[in-house]
């Protein structure tokens, strides 16, 4: 008899947790359903020094001319990461409490940051956002000096990460449907992969 009150005690406690759970999952359903999609990325406002590459400037000599100007010390390049961020189709809104990115491209030291802004992300409305890109060479470092000048004319010719190029975001907070999903629960971070074409490939 001890054994069976023990069975249905135990059978009546997986019953309501059962219960409590679906309760639960019902209104959540949506929020934690939660898919992130990065649905453009293009560069602007590259500047090499003291230099904006978009306004013009002559980049077939740009080594030499910015060797002459700076002579010693490092050299800030600088960029605009413009991309949009949106929701699959069907998604309830979301406000976003920012989020961490970093970016890794081909013969640059991998480059990082926080968007400290909140996003409201809805779908069917891409939220266009602005990311600050920097690093340093040094001018007397001619060797890497030469890649580093050509990437950013690259940048700034072609409007586009370079193939190889690798982004990653990692949501921050999530509010919607009446509730707070914290950094981290089921939000997992996303990386993105630029191919060939400038396409964005999402990494398995």
């Amino acid at each position: 008899m001890l054994y069976i009150a023990r069975y249905w005690r135990w059978l009546t406690l997986f019953g309501v947790a059962s219960l409590l759970t679906g309760c639960l999952a019902l209104p959540q359903t949506g929020l934690f359903a939660f898919r992130l999609a990065v649905t453009s990325l293009g560069v602007e406002d590259v500047r090499v020094g003291p230099y904006s590459i978009n306004a013009g400037l002559d980049t077939s000599d740009i080594t030499s001319l910015i060797a002459s100007s700076l002579g010693a010390g490092s050299l800030p390049i600088q960029a605009t990461i413009a991309m949009g961020l949106g929701l699959p189709a069907g998604m309830p809104p979301v406000e976003m409490s920012g989020f961490r990115w970093s970016l890794d491209m081909p013969g640059v030291d991998p480059v990082q940051g926080n968007y400290e802004q909140d996003v409201t992300l809805t779908s069917g409305d891409d939220a266009n956002l602005r990311l600050p890109v920097a690093f340093d060479v040094l001018a007397t470092d001619t060797q890497r000096m030469a890649p580093m000048l050509e990437l950013a004319s690259q940048l700034a010719s072609q409007g586009e990460l370079p193939p190889g190029s690798q982004l990653a975001i990692t949501p921050g907070d999530l509010r919607g449907l009446g509730m707070r999903l914290p950094a981290g629960l089921l939000t997992p971070t996303i990386r993105l992969n630029v191919g060939a074409d400038g396409q964005l490939v999402p990494q398995g």
